[in-house]
This record gives C-alpha cells, sequence and structure tokens, in this order.
C-alpha cells in the first residue's frame, strides 16, 4: 500500500486540477485523522478515568460519544457537501473538528469532554463524507480513481489500529491531553493545503432535511443509551427492567421509525431510498454496519484484556497491537491491485472468513494466555480480514450512483461503520458485563479475590469476542447472498 500511495502521490493518478499527488495526501490525511480519532482515546481510558473522575460505566460514553455524533450526523455533513460546495464544508468540518480536540484537551470534567468529544463528531461527520465525495471529483474514473480509492480505503481501516499504538505514545512521553492536542496541527494544516490542492463542487438547490437529522441521530442515541446503562458493571446486576432503560429503548424505537416516515416521504430526504435500492450497495453498507458492529468493540475489549490480565503499560500496549496495524496495511495494499483482477465478492468473502476466524480465535484466551501464544495469532488473522474487507467496500457501495446522489452515498459508506462502532460497545458491553458478574457470583472456594477477578474478566472479555466472531459470520452471509460483484469496479465508473 505505501508503493500505491507514493505513485498516486508522484503524479501518475491522473487527477483533475494538475496537482494529483498534493490533492490525495489532504484527503487521506483528513480522514486517517478522523478515523483514527474513533480509538486514539482507547489506551488513555484509564488515565482519562483517573484524571477526570469517570465512573466505569461512563468511561465508554468517552468512545460512544464521538461514534454518535459522527455516525449519526454523516448523512446531513454529505448533503451539506452537495449543496454548499464540498471544499468549503471539508475545510469547514476540519476547523470545527480542531477547534473541538483543543477544548477537549483542556477538560477538567468528565461533562465537559463528553462534550468536546461529540462536537469532533459533528466535524468529522463533515469532513468523511466530503473527502471521499472529492475523490470522485478530483480523479477521473479508471486506474486513477481506485489507487485513489484504494488509499482512502486503506486510511479509513488502518486509522483504527494506528490509533492505539499513537495513544500509547503520547500517554507514555506527554499525557493523555495530547491525544486530542495532537490533532490540532494536523488539522489546521490540512485545512490550509486544501484550498490550494482540491478544486471546488458546485453549489445545487435543495434543503436540509433536519427533522430526518434529528429524529435519525436521536434515535440512534436513544437506542445505544438504553443498551449501555442496561449493562451490569463487574460487581453489579443488568438493569433491563428499569424504567430508564425501557424508556430509552422504546425512544429510539420510535425515532427511528419516524426517521424511516420522514426518509420516504420528504422532498429532500437526507436518505432518498432509490440508494438503497441497488442490491450490491445495500449489501456494502449492511457489511460495513457489522464491521463498525464488531471492530469497535474487539479493539474496546483488547485493550482492556492487554491493560488488566496482561499488565501492560501505556507504551507497551501500543506497541503490542502494531501486529495488528500490519496485518491490516498487508491486507489492504493486497486487496487495492486484486480487487480490479477478481472482483470485490471474493475480496469481501475471504475477508469476513478471516476476522471471523481471528476473534473466534481470540475467544479462546484466558487469564493465563500470554501475549504471543494469546493474542498475537489472532491479531494477524483478525487485521488481515478487516484489511481485505475495507478496500472493495466503499468501490461497491459506490458504484453506479447518480452524482445527486454522491454525497449520501458517500456519507453512507462511513454511517455504517460509526453506528455500528457505537452499537458494538454498547451489545458487545452487555455481554462481556453480564458474563463478568455472573462469574465473579460464582467464586470457587479456595481461589484469591483477585485469582478469581481476573478469571470473571477473562470470561466476560471471551464471551464478547465470540459475539464479535458470530456477528463476522452474519457479514460472511451477507456477502455472499447479497454481493453480486457487479459493482467491482465502482472507483473506476
Amino acid at each position: 500500500m505505501t508503493t500505491t500511495f507514493f505513485a498516486a502521490a508522484r503524479g501518475r493518478t491522473g487527477a483533475r486540477g494538475g496537482r494529483p499527488g498534493a490533492a490525495l495526501v489532504v484527503i487521506a490525511v483528513a480522514q486517517l485523522m478522523v478515523v483514527l480519532d474513533a480509538t486514539v482515546v482507547y489506551v488513555a481510558l484509564p488515565h482519562i478515568q483517573r484524571s477526570l473522575g469517570f465512573s466505569n460505566s461512563g468511561l465508554e460514553w468517552v468512545i460512544t460519544a464521538y461514534a454518535l455524533t459522527f455516525g449519526g450526523l454523516l448523512l446531513l455533513g454529505g448533503r451539506a457537501g452537495d449543496l454548499l460546495g464540498r471544499r468549503r464544508m471539508f475545510v469547514a468540518g476540519l476547523l470545527l473538528f480542531s477547534a473541538a480536540s483543543l477544548a477537549g484537551g483542556f477538560a477538567t470534567s468528565p461533562a465537559w469532554l463528553l462534550t468536546a468529544r461529540a462536537v469532533q463528531g459533528v466535524g468529522g461527520a463533515v469532513v468523511a463524507p466530503t473527502a471521499l465525495a472529492l475523490i470522485s471529483t478530483t480523479f477521473p474514473g479508471g486506474p486513477a480513481r481506485s489507487r485513489a480509492m484504494g488509499v482512502y480505503a486503506s486510511m479509513s481501516g488502518v486509522g483504527g489500529a494506528l490509533g492505539l499504538v499513537v495513544s500509547g505514545l503520547l500517554v507514555t512521553y506527554a499525557s493523555w491531553r495530547w491525544v486530542l492536542f495532537v490533532n490540532v496541527p494536523i488539522g489546521i494544516a490540512v485545512a490550509l493545503a486544501a484550498p490550494l490542492t482540491l478544486g471546488e463542487s458546485p453549489r445545487r438547490r435543495g434543503s436540509f432535511d433536519l427533522l430526518g437529522a434529528v429524529t435519525g441521530t436521536g434515535g440512534i442515541a436513544a437506542v445505544v443509551y438504553g443498551l449501555s446503562d442496561a449493562a451490569p458493571t463487574s460487581a453489579g446486576a443488568a438493569h433491563w427492567g428499569d424504567a430508564k432503560v425501557v424508556a430509552a429503548l422504546a425512544a429510539g424505537a420510535v425515532l427511528l421509525a419516524a426517521f424511516a416516515v420522514i426518509e420516504a416521504r420528504g422532498r429532500h430526504p437526507l436518505l432518498p431510498p432509490r440508494v438503497l435500492r441497488d442490491r450490491d450497495r445495500l449489501g456494502a453498507n449492511l457489511i460495513m454496519l457489522g464491521v463498525g458492529t464488531a471492530n469497535f468493540g474487539v479493539f474496546f475489549f483488547l485493550t482492556l484484556f492487554v491493560q488488566d490480565l496482561l499488565g501492560y503499560s501505556a507504551l507497551r500496549e501500543g506497541v503490542a497491537f502494531l501486529p495488528l496495524t500490519a496485518a491490516l496495511l498487508v491486507g489492504a495494499a493486497a486487496a487495492t491491485p486484486l480487487i480490479s483482477r477478481i472482483g470485490a465478492r471474493p475480496l469481501l468473502i475471504a475477508g469476513a472468513a478471516a476476522s471471523a476466524g481471528g476473534m473466534y480465535w481470540l475467544s479462546r484466551v484466558t487469564e493465563h494466555s500470554g501475549y504471543a501464544g494469546g493474542l498475537l495469532g489472532p491479531s494477524l488473522v483478525a487485521g488481515a480480514g478487516l484489511g481485505l474487507l475495507f478496500v472493495p467496500l466503499p468501490m461497491v457501495a459506490l458504484s453506479r450512483v447518480a452524482e445527486s446522489d454522491s454525497g449520501v452515498a458517500s456519507s453512507l459508506v462511513n454511517t455504517g461503520r460509526q453506528v455500528g462502532g457505537a452499537l458494538g460497545l454498547a451489545v458487545l458491553g452487555t455481554v462481556a458485563w453480564t458474563v463478568t458478574a455472573n462469574s465473579a457470583r460464582a467464586r470457587v472456594a479456595g481461589v484469591t479475590r483477585a485469582a478469581a477477578e481476573q478469571h470473571a474478566l477473562a470470561a466476560g472479555l471471551d464471551r464478547a469476542f465470540l459475539a464479535a466472531a458470530g456477528l463476522a459470520v452474519l457479514i460472511l452471509v451477507t456477502a455472499v447472498v447479497a454481493i453480486r460483484g457487479r459493482g467491482v469496479h465502482a472507483a473506476q465508473a
């Protein structure tokens, strides 16, 4: 993939405007930054908890607050780019993201940090879809766009794993606050470079579907809140019968139903039904939803395993995730040339099968497993599988899409991953903490309290990994049933 990137950067992509290398660097760095920020705080979570006084259940919202606004507002961000100009909104999103990162780095309370993380998500929701849409307006159809799309997809996939590595380095040599501060100079530099390297798209007539954005985002937030609040801690019971849990889940269902009605009947919907009538596109977005649901939860619980069971420092933990990052890069690098030879469907099937196998392998580890014998092998297999998935998915999702719908189609590619991430933390968290609590209550006589707690945590994490493997199997089934392969050359259309 490194070779592909620099081949494009040297100008062999034939981009419109004469500066293909600089344009691709700007788009790729912006996408890497917003995706990386979804996981860069993982390793820093214990430090954030001690510094700001987060509760165990509240700590997950450092991740979820970003994922919710990012995923929930992506459709609105894509629409804004279509109507107001993609480069203009790209720059605005970068500046908002940078300002929120700066504010979050100075947080002195949980509420302050969560607010900053939510605003970061708003900025990311504008940057991500406009970045992808800018590829289609900057690079002509054919191999040029295919290579550019491959770089973009690689940044989307690598960002999550790389965030764990970067976080370990920053926490060790600086402070947890630098996982947020680091975005500021990068975001400003990219915002300043964008007008010099990217062309502007024309404005279009239309209106914003604010009611659709409110009902869609509110519905997702209510469902995730209900699932997160129902999950027990290692010392407590589940709260599925609590009134606020029932109310949140019911409100989420009503809001999502209202969103569906609004989109079906609206004159300018955020999600026009025609976009999802294409079988390949629908399948690709369902797969991305599944990838996000499994991926975010696995990363979160892997950090807990490495920190609490292996006892790694932040730096050592960051290094421990390097093989996963490398495997993901290798998978993505292999997928980029293969997609034009064998098509997207075989890559999606192979990637889903490898991901399922790696996650199932993870579910076999115990509190006695070491890194080399327990985590290294599964990480390599799952990482390679994810790399094979991330490259063809946006190509299939954007195949044969009308120019007027390119913004919303680009938004959907990112929406599934981000919304899936928020749901994954809630669902897999419920599974993990329920098993942990049950195992802790069934403490065996003669076993020390510390050993019993470690065994209970390992049991909960293993069950979460097994649930993630089940989700990967559903991704495999979706790839087999829904993807026909006609959208393989979406980037070349």
